[in-house]
């Protein structure tokens, strides 16, 4: 039974913060490199943060390089994006899944809303 939750979204207005979790499968920490991806409106859905398998490597997509961290806790089977400075253009629906992704893991998300 694997499955991913994703918690933490809202309204958030520009240049605020906000932490995002994914409650995992203690399978998925085992084995998987851990990614965050986001879907905004009427645009496909993008690769924000990756996390190896033992939280030693990040990588990031440019548009949130220096802004976004991602860390995953192992004691809580949990990952997190930790969202910094953000600005009306991270407003998305964010998922969390492996990486490369899978179809089978795909949850419903967190909306992330940014506005003044």
């Amino acid at each position: 039974q694997v499955q991913l939750v994703e918690s933490g979204g809202g309204l958030v207005h520009p240049g605020g913060s906000q932490r995002l979790s994914c409650a995992a499968s203690g399978s998925i920490f085992r084995h998987y490199y851990m990614a965050w991806y986001r879907q905004a409106p009427e645009k496909p859905r993008e690769l924000v943060a990756r996390i190896n398998t033992d939280g030693g490597s990040t990588t990031y997509s440019d548009s949130v390089k220096g802004r976004f961290s991602i860390s995953r806790d192992y004691a809580k089977n949990t990952v997190y994006l930790q969202m910094n400075s953000l600005k009306p253009e991270d407003t998305a629906v964010y998922y969390c899944n492996i990486y490369p992704p899978s179809n089978e893991y795909w949850g419903t998300g967190t909306l992330v809303t940014v506005s003044s």
